[in-house]
C-alpha cells in the first residue's frame, strides 16, 4: 500500500508549488473592503465544464448513499487519507530554510485540518458520485452486500497487501516477458536469416 500511496501523492503533489510558501515574504495585507478579524474567503475550486441541467444526471438520495458506501467500504477512500497528510508534510519540508515559522506553521497546519477534511469529504461525494454514474442502484446495493460481509471485510482488509505484491510481481513479470519475447524474436529472425544485437 506505501508504493501505490506514494505514487499517487507523488503525482498530486508534482504539480503543487507549496514549497514556494517557505520562500514567500510575508502575506499580503487584507483588501481595504475587508472587515478587520474576518477570514478571506476560500479560494474558489477549478471551474467544473458546464453542463447543461438536463444533462446532469439525478440519482436518488438511496442510490447515493449505497455508491458511498460502497466506495468507503471498498477501500477506496484510503487513497484519499494519505494526499492532505501529504501536502502538509510537503509544506513543512518547504519550511526548513526558515526555521522561525516552524512552530506558527504547525499551529497554521492544525487549525486547518477541520478545513482539509470537509476537503476530503467533497472527494469523497464526487467519487460517490461517480460510481452512481457507473453502477445502478440495484448493482451497488449487491456490492455493498457483498462488502458487508466477513469475506467482503476480508477482501478489503488484505487488499493492500495484496496490491502490493502484484505492483513486485508485474514488475518482475515485466522483465521476465521482455528477455523472454526478445530472445523468441531473435530465435525467429535467425531462421529468417537475420541476426538481431
Amino acid at each position: 500500500m506505501s508504493r501505490r500511496l506514494a505514487a499517487l501523492a507523488a503525482l498530486v503533489l508534482a504539480g503543487a508549488p507549496l514549497a514556494a510558501l517557505a520562500q514567500a515574504p510575508a502575506a499580503k495585507p487584507p483588501a481595504a473592503n475587508a472587515k478587520p478579524g474576518t477570514k478571506p474567503p476560500a479560494p474558489a475550486a477549478a471551474a467544473a465544464p458546464s453542463t447543461p441541467a438536463a444533462q446532469t444526471p439525478a440519482y436518488s438520495a438511496n442510490h447515493l448513499a449505497l455508491a458511498r458506501e460502497v466506495m468507503l467500504n471498498s477501500g477506496i477512500a484510503r487513497s484519499f487519507d494519505s494526499i492532505i497528510p501529504a501536502f502538509s508534510e510537503r509544506i513543512r519540508q518547504g519550511a526548513v530554510t526558515r526555521p522561525e515559522l516552524t512552530k506558527d506553521l504547525d499551529t497554521v497546519l492544525a487549525s486547518l485540518e477541520p478545513e482539509m477534511e470537509m476537503q476530503k469529504q467533497t472527494m469523497i461525494d464526487t467519487a460517490a458520485r461517480i460510481y452512481a454514474s457507473r453502477l445502478s442502484e440495484a448493482e451497488l446495493n449487491e456490492i455493498a452486500t457483498f462488502f458487508r460481509s466477513p469475506a467482503g471485510k476480508r477482501y478489503v482488509e488484505t487488499q493492500p497487501q495484496v496490491l502490493d505484491e502484484m505492483v513486485q510481481a508485474m514488475q518482475n513479470w515485466t522483465q521476465d516477458v521482455s528477455e523472454y519475447i526478445m530472445v523468441r524474436v531473435r530465435a525467429e529472425m535467425a531462421k529468417k536469416g537475420h541476426q538481431l544485437q
